[in-house]
């Protein structure tokens, strides 16, 4: 696939970009984190693609339509059963989609877990190679203990920082950038407890999360070290198209696919600076793949899209020409990023529907 990106990381020319911008133009895709699961999902495509759900079982060595159709024993919603069976459904739903379009899209980004799907969709690696990838990820993930995480809702993430930049709060971090007022801090159970209370006396709103460790925080640099070394068993390509990483919130850039993957499993998940850098890019459609509107938290990633779109409009921080319909051309031009490509940005699974909060 040809599609946009910038210049600084990838090296597609001009012509050939506005080409995928007339392809599909004005479509970014994101693919939701572990918490998207559900019991019944993929229903209506599990038998649609044989050449998915044959190799899957395969290497799992269980079937994936009884785990997500039945889920009797309650296995979806751990962790080392959640992320294989997650991305194996988000890779239908991209193909499912595909049917649909001329081309690929302009973009693509995933929160946490969904990042997987979303470079299997610019074809860095085939879907055997990144099911094995989220297996060993859930199966590392699912063996860290000793900690907890918490959503902070209702201030910014900069009067977060500055309370856990105190003392008595030094054990716990930001792991979840999720929107301008909602964040997620992680660490040792008792500290981010701690922390939650001074923050409710500061006016949060504090939930703690149903989750065995503190993901995406310090704690995590064993099994980061540990994913890096597995990591190295693989070839990856570089993307087709531009994929937001979590870590960095910019695309990927060349041979970049493996040290980002492992970063990510100790890095704080930079989602409003993700969505921040793509509203930047122009007037493009964001689309939550198997989003859900009538199902509680079935549409996470587009409500939190549309707060952050909402707070930055309101701050002006999107440029007027992002609020400005443009030509195919002009859009492929954004891409090359020439006010965006080198911005500082600050330095989890878990990400909460506003709505149920």
């Amino acid at each position: 696939f040809l599609c946009p990106a910038l210049r600084a990381n990838f090296h597609f020319k001009t012509s050939e970009l506005a080409l995928c911008c007339k392809r599909h133009p004005a479509t970014l895709l994101l693919f939701a984190g572990q918490g998207a699961q559900f019991s019944g999902m993929g229903h209506d495509l599990w038998t649609a693609y044989p050449a998915i759900t044959a190799p899957a079982e395969a290497i799992l060595v269980y079937s994936l339509p009884g785990l997500c159709l039945s889920n009797t024993d309650g296995r979806l919603n751990r962790t080392e059963y959640t992320q294989p069976a997650l991305y194996t459904v988000q890779v239908l739903q991209y193909l499912r989609w595909l049917e649909t379009v001329d081309g690929p899209p302009a973009a693509a980004a995933g929160h946490s877990l969904g990042e997987y799907a979303a470079l299997h969709a610019a074809g860095c690696f085939d879907f055997e190679t990144g099911l094995r990838l989220v297996q060993r990820r859930g199966d590392l993930m699912s063996r860290a203990s000793g900690g907890g995480m918490t959503a902070v809702v209702g201030i910014d993430a900069n009067t977060v920082k500055r309370l856990l930049a105190e003392a008595a709060f030094a054990g716990v971090d930001l792991a979840n950038y999720n929107s301008p007022e909602q964040v997620v801090i992680a660490g040792p159970t008792e500290d981010v407890k701690k922390a939650g209370a001074a923050l409710a006396t500061r006016g949060a709103r504090c939930f703690p999360l149903n989750v065995s460790a503190a993901f995406h925080s310090r704690y995590m640099r064993p099994a980061r070290e540990a994913f890096a070394q597995f990591l190295q068993g693989f070839t990856f390509n570089d993307p087709k198209f531009p994929v937001i990483a979590n870590s960095t919130a910019r695309p990927y850039g060349r041979g970049r696919v493996a040290q980002l993957l492992a970063e990510q499993f100790a890095a704080p998940v930079l989602w409003t600076e993700s969505v921040r850098y793509l509203l930047a890019q122009g007037d493009y459609e964001f689309l939550e793949l198997g989003a859900d509107f009538s199902r509680p938290g079935g549409a996470v990633l587009t409500k939190l899209v549309a707060a952050i779109r909402k707070a930055e409009t309101e701050t002006g921080f999107i440029p007027a020409a992002a609020k400005q319909q443009t030509s195919s051309e002009e859009r492929a031009e954004r891409w090359q990023g020439r006010s965006f490509q080198s911005e500082a940005v600050p330095a989890a699974d878990c990400v909460s529907d506003p709505d149920r909060l």
